[in-house]
């Protein structure tokens, strides 16, 4: 499902620890990292989607988690030239998401990543709030700091502010301003319960 304009609908999940802590995985067979995505069907909602897309992506059931907030509207970012497959009846240049935030309820033990033929993911942890604006693919770093602006005031006012401090300037603003690339870099912490032993890629 493409709009007009070449946009694919698609969904995107931040899911926070109780720490306040956000998911981070890693992508099967790549050393790229991202929070999980797809895209929505012809007659799904936003909410039916991301539902579907946290039980392929993560094993997670509606009851394992509290949906705290979303992004009004749709956030879009374009895909770079080499990925856009110019063949094809309809052209994809690019994502318009809605974005979720949700608190994990269940047990660490409900994340599963194995659970279709294909999984998304082959490892995850847990990173600090700001931490995935840094290390996303370059191309998706301009929506994913502005779905996490929109949604940091929800998840500080649960968590509080040291574990949601306010956004400094070194976080990306608008990639295509400075090439994606940031002065600082955010903070994190070593994370003693890793899946997979690996630390995320700057990719």
């Amino acid at each position: 499902m493409i709009d007009p304009d070449g946009y694919r609908p698609n969904v995107g999940i931040v899911l926070m620890h109780p720490d306040g802590r956000l998911f981070w995985a890693r992508r099967v067979h790549r050393d790229g990292w991202q929070f999980p995505q797809g895209g929505m069907n012809s007659d799904e909602t936003p909410l039916e989607a991301m539902y579907r897309e946290l039980r392929e992506e993560t094993g997670l059931l509606p009851e394992h988690v509290e949906v705290l907030g979303a992004t009004p509207g749709w956030l879009r970012y374009r895909l770079p030239p080499r990925a856009i497959r110019r063949h094809d009846r309809l052209v994809c240049i690019g994502q318009k998401q809605v974005w979720f935030l949700l608190r994990l309820t269940g047990q660490e033990s409900d994340l599963r990543l194995d659970l279709t033929d294909k999984p998304e993911f082959d490892h995850w942890r847990w990173v600090d709030f700001w931490y995935p604006v840094e290390h996303v693919v370059t191309f998706k770093r301009g929506v994913y700091s502005s779905a996490l602006r929109h949604l940091a005031p929800v998840a500080r006012g649960l968590v509080g502010p040291q574990a949601v401090p306010a956004p400094g300037p070194e976080l990306v603003r608008d990639p295509r301003r400075n090439g994606g690339r940031n002065r600082q870099r955010p903070r994190s912490r070593p994370d003693p319960q890793a899946r997979g032993g690996s630390e995320p890629s700057s990719n």
